[in-house]
């Protein structure tokens, strides 16, 4: 068998799921039967390694320090808040930092993003989904840091599990879905999210996201379909 992308994998074995048979995936999506009842006993390609998470060991230390500045800005008027610039400005001047301006950019414009509020309607069919993450300042060891916290949510009946993580990277996604799986007992049909780097890596001119490796091939490994809102329109 030829070497197949992960999101083959999904895509074949959602089909099947839903009850094509695997002579006809085999000739929908242009396999050998053998290849089909392969992909049908393994989520993602035999051998496939995901690549390891980007950290950020220049940024990391200063965290704190930019956190506590942005939180002082809430209390100022907006013109006299920090931009970019400004933070970088002065972690170079007052802190020491060797770090570039882009990484303190692509921060702060992940740290907006993951600050607005995202409404999604409650009027749901039992059976489906739907999951993000947030942010809030806990207490730790007398020490207060900001953690990461993903929450799935079930419409339909209210239910809703809760995990904190140091960080929302891919990793933190499919562990909170595993242990919201098995904290309900059940893995819905479908889930709905926002257009996540983390999950999606592209958003094609058609609309179609081509998703991150990792994430097609937990979709596959558990058979979930997808949803999605409008990108920048979380709120609905």
């Amino acid at each position: 068998m030829g070497i197949y992308s992960v999101e083959l994998y999904l895509r074949v074995r959602q089909a099947c799921a839903e009850g094509m048979s695997q002579r006809e995936a085999a000739r929908v999506f242009n396999v050998s039967r053998d290849t089909v009842r392969k992909m049908m006993s393994f989520s993602v390609p035999p051998g496939y390694r995901r690549t390891v998470e980007v950290r950020r060991p220049k940024l990391d230390p200063f965290i704190p320090i930019i956190e506590g500045w942005l939180e002082a800005d809430r209390t100022m008027p907006r013109k006299q808040r920090h931009t970019a610039k400004r933070v970088f400005d002065r972690l170079r001047d007052e802190c020491g930092f060797t770090g570039g301006y882009t990484i303190i950019k692509d921060y702060i414009r992940e740290r907006e993003r993951c600050g607005q509020e995202v409404f999604v309607p409650l009027s749901h069919p039992p059976g489906h989904a739907q999951a993000d993450f947030g942010e809030a300042l806990v207490r730790i060891g007398g020490v207060e840091q900001k953690a990461h916290f993903f929450v799935l949510d079930l419409p339909h009946s209210d239910g809703c599990y809760v995990r904190a993580y140091p960080a929302a990277v891919a990793e933190a996604w499919v562990d909170g879905h595993i242990h919201a799986f098995a904290f309900f007992g059940a893995v819905p049909q479908s889930v709905l999210y926002d257009n996540d780097r983390c999950l999606v890596a592209k958003i094609l001119p058609d609309g179609t996201r081509k998703r991150a490796s990792l994430f097609s091939g937990f979709l596959s490994h558990y058979l979930i379909r997808d949803r999605y809102g409008r990108p920048g329109k979380g709120n609905e």
